[in-house]
């Protein structure tokens, strides 16, 4: 049975761990960045392919303690590298380090490089070749103040790079941070969804995907596939029965928005492409205006941060039309907010029920759970009606 690491954008680990559970892993463990399981080889292709809330599957190699550099190239020499991929695939070493009391993180990676090709020139006189930039094997070293660990990730390109989104907007939100939102939004499939600040559509493309039960994987290729134990009949009836399990397309109760003309075309672009274009609506409308397009259901947004001048002006003034509009016209919703920016509640006069540490890279924010009660607050419709979906 292997050892594995699966990371993930902080603030998911828990949610991840019971996600990899169900998919088979042995003794998931929830850690800072990620988490830690065991399998066999299908519950690491299995990951790969369903996980929605993993960046990477990292395959444990080996740990050791180190005090200097020469420390770790002598473990990384030790490891029969030419036994788990081929001379003919092309590598690169990354390191990343916490409290490592080393001075030279990059020569630490040159050692490790260094350590692989003279084990494989030991075994049969040559090296593999190094490619930085689109390397078949990925080897990660990890650092604490005391200890190495060696691991070959087994993901490649990271997971939330589905091959589903072609167009993009400023900042868009990574695939795997929107799934893991969806599901502490709650959201389940069936349930009526707004995103009225779609920018690409990420979230629209996610919750699709839950709703017609198709694995995120299924669109790409793993970088296991490209190592020596690599079981090509096992990973084909994975990919053959996630296949099946997807659910015919139909229209959902799924709608997108954006104030932003540039926006809308790119998530409407983007579910085009998917196959999904006839299956959410999108429209240009302003949050400020927008109708709910059922009684009750999920709103989730991730609105700017207000990270450039004037923008923090800007924010300040949309957050109380921004409550008076929830108040007036989203009764009975549930509404998730994304953001850095911590002023939101107060701005917008209304109290969270729960606020959720998440981070966007090393940005830290929180997800604030906003419940509008129904019955209060609407306003019978007239002739000056806002947009409607």
């Amino acid at each position: 049975m292997n050892r594995y690491f699966a990371t993930s954008p902080r603030g998911l680990e828990t949610l991840l761990a019971e996600e990899l559970a169900a998919l088979g892993a042995v003794g998931a463990q929830a850690v800072p960045g990620g988490v830690r399981f065991a399998g066999d080889w299908p519950v690491c292709y299995r990951a790969n392919l369903e996980s929605r809330i993993a960046t990477r599957i990292l395959w444990f190699v080996a740990q050791a303690p180190y005090l200097r550099e020469e420390d770790i190239y002598r473990l990384a020499l030790a490891q029969r590298w030419p036994d788990l991929f081929p001379l003919s695939r092309t590598i690169r070493v990354l390191t990343t380090a916490t409290r490592s009391p080393l001075k030279s993180i990059d020569f630490v990676t040159l050692r490790v490089k260094d350590a692989v090709c003279d084990r494989f020139r030991s075994a049969g006189g040559e090296r593999p070749s190094v490619d930085t930039r689109d390397p078949d094997v990925r080897i990660h070293v990890y650092l604490t103040e005391s200890e190495c660990s060696l691991y070959i990730d087994t993901s490649g390109a990271p997971l939330w790079q589905r091959g589903l989104r072609q167009a993009s907007v400023e900042a868009p939100l990574k695939e795997n941070l929107a799934a893991g939102i969806l599901k502490l939004a709650g959201w389940q499939p069936g349930t009526p969804l707004v995103d009225p600040m779609c920018g690409s559509g990420t979230f629209l493309l996610e919750a699709v995907q839950m709703a017609l039960d198709r694995a995120p994987g299924l669109g790409r290729g793993f970088a296991f596939e490209k190592l020596t134990a690599f079981d090509a009949l096992a990973w084909a009836q994975l990919r053959s029965a996630a296949e099946a399990r997807c659910k015919p397309p139909a229209a959902l109760p799924i709608w997108g928005s954006d104030v932003d003309d540039r926006a809308v075309r790119a998530s409407r672009r983007n579910l085009q492409e998917a196959g999904f274009g006839n299956l959410v609506k999108v429209v240009a409308a302003d949050i400020l205006e927008l109708e709910a397009p059922a009684p009750s259901g999920i709103l989730v947004a991730n609105p700017p941060y207000g990270e450039r001048i004037g923008e923090q002006e800007q924010l300040a003034a949309l957050y109380p039309l921004l409550g008076a509009a929830l108040k007036r016209r989203w009764a009975g919703w549930n509404c998730y907010f994304f953001t850095a920016d911590t002023r939101l509640p107060k701005g917008i006069g209304l109290k969270p029920s729960r606020k959720t540490p998440l981070f966007n890279g090393a940005l830290e924010c929180r997800l604030y759970e906003i419940k509008m009660v129904a019955g209060s607050n609407r306003k019978p419709k007239d002739g000056g009606e806002p947009g409607v979906f």
